[in-house]
């Protein structure tokens, strides 16, 4: 009897799990159609990029990202549309003026950026500049009294070589298969730091803020600096949001910038005149997130969630193209082909576009912990959930999917991929990617999932630099995205049972 039942058992469980990941390519057909053949998606990228420009968080062009995607989720006919607050940000920031060229020994204008959340020259200003090599703290003290008035370089070693490999390209077979092997860390997420590693850069860290302290003590004009880039590209640092010695400060190209210090290297003088204008806006301090639903049919299931989400926000040396309008306005494509498609969800797929992800995931995090958890537990709106679909890895087509270590699902996602093997989708790997919003979810115990995209040149040209515009987005790419998430979450929001997920200890 014990062994009829185990097999009765066993028998009832490969039922269950063939009924969920059997494929409906009725619906998959109904979405390929209005995926490809009716897209939105680039439109909407336009209106994120071109249109409406960077989406600081905190900023006027974030705020209009909040009524203009909400206004699109009730033209497309979602329902329960909010721009909810998350919680205190703090103030926001814009730049209304962005000027500098060096005048000495010649004339050439500059590529820079005022770096985010520094306050302004207040004026033009002509300023000599001065290169001030800092090692140690003792050696601020030959600098002082020399430096009022004037424009600083802080030191750097970032250099802008020629490239011979390409920017963008592609996963390999080879690589892709790689990932389904071996369960490590990857995308985003970077590696983990050693001991001797923090502590060289805690020691650098409070270096700069003694060094700043000082610098803002002696009256200088402006500090210039560089991170990496090359071929007029620079990438932006994480601002000075909490920096209370902040001053005004512009990131620049390195080949501009390591020209100036050459020359003063040689005794030569130059000077720069510059003029930046920035204001902290104040008067609302709250975060937001955009978010809406798509009811479910099932009377039983409706409610239950589904749901995707991306990072509206961005940074603002470019227009905040492949980090994060290609996830945005793939996101909102899905829900938009999910809508007119007409295909059966039974239960509720509900979409979340964050606020606050470039300064600390803080969007998607407070909505976590806002919507499922009460006083750190679990509530019924997260027994409730199901899964939780991200997208922010740039423009790159999906190749598959990160499974978080969530190895029972690897056979749902086996399946649900088998129409999209032709159109190069097919990895499944048990590994973690890290540094975006599907971690808010993860954390609590939610399913959520990222994508394996293919790179193209978001790590080697636009994510976080000037040149995230609208030229880097892949039309193709992010078409294939949108058909293969709302076919995913089709099928999620109609399976028998939620989502399986990882044991999790509260």
């Amino acid at each position: 009897m014990r062994i009829s039942a185990l097999l009765g058992f066993l028998f009832l469980g490969l039922q269950a799990l063939a009924q969920n990941t059997q494929v409906d390519y009725e619906s998959i057909y109904k979405i390929k159609d209005e995926g490809f053949n009716n897209s939105q998606v680039m439109d909407i990228a336009w209106n994120l990029t071109d249109r409406i420009g960077p989406r600081l968080t905190g900023s006027e062009g974030l705020k209009k990202a909040y009524d203009w995607t909400s206004q699109m989720y009730k033209d497309w006919g979602l329902t329960n549309v909010k721009v909810e607050a998350w919680g205190d940000f703090g103030p926001g920031w814009e730049v209304d003026k962005n000027y500098i060229a060096m005048t000495v020994p010649y004339y050439q204008a500059m590529i820079a950026i005022p770096k985010a959340w520094t306050p302004g020259t207040g004026k033009e200003i002509t300023a000599e500049v001065v290169y001030v090599e800092i090692n140690s703290e003792e050696d601020l003290a030959k600098y002082k009294g020399n430096l009022k008035g004037k424009v600083v370089l802080m030191p750097t070693t970032t250099e802008a070589v020629n490239g011979y490999d390409a920017d963008a390209r592609r996963y390999t077979d080879e690589e892709l298969e790689g990932m389904t092997k071996v369960a490590v860390r990857g995308g985003r997420g970077g590696g983990n730091f050693s001991a001797s590693r923090m502590s060289d850069f805690r020691r650098a860290s409070n270096l700069r803020r003694a060094a700043y302290t000082m610098l803002k003590e002696e009256g200088v004009a402006m500090v210039l600096n560089t991170n990496r880039g090359g071929q007029g590209t620079f990438f932006t640092s994480n601002g000075a949001r909490n920096d209370d010695s902040a001053l005004p400060e512009m990131e620049m190209a390195p080949e501009h910038y390591n020209r100036m210090v050459r020359l003063l290297q040689k005794g030569e003088k130059v000077m720069v005149e510059a003029e930046t204008k920035t204001r902290f806006l104040k008067s609302d301090t709250k975060g937001y997130n955009v978010v809406g639903d798509i009811v479910g049919s099932d009377a039983r299931l409706k409610n239950e969630v589904v749901m995707v989400g991306a990072h509206l926000d961005s940074w603002f040396a470019g227009t905040g193209a492949t980090d994060n309008a290609a996830g945005s306005a793939v996101m909102m494509e899905v829900m938009r082909i999910l809508k007119t498609s007409g295909v059966k969800l039974k239960r509720t797929v509900r979409i979340g576009l964050w606020s606050g992800e470039e300064q600390g995931i803080f969007g998607s995090r407070n909505y976590v912990q806002n919507t499922f958890m009460t006083d750190k537990k679990p509530n019924a709106a997260h027994q409730n959930f199901s899964a939780y679909y991200n997208m922010d890895n740039g423009t790159g087509a999906i190749r598959g999917i990160y499974l978080q270590g969530n190895e029972a699902t690897k056979g749902l996602f086996e399946e649900w991929f088998k129409p999209f093997h032709e159109i190069g989708a097919s990895t499944i790997t048990t590994s973690n990617t890290g540094g975006t919003d599907h971690l808010a979810f993860d954390g609590v115990g939610l399913p959520g999932f990222q994508f394996i995209q293919d790179p193209i040149a978001y790590n080697t040209r636009t994510h976080h630099s000037n040149m995230d515009i609208y030229e880097a987005l892949e039309e193709v790419d992010l078409k294939k995205n949108a058909v293969i998430i709302a076919a995913l979450v089709m099928q999620t929001a109609n399976m028998d049972a939620k989502m399986p997920r990882k044991p999790k200890d509260f």
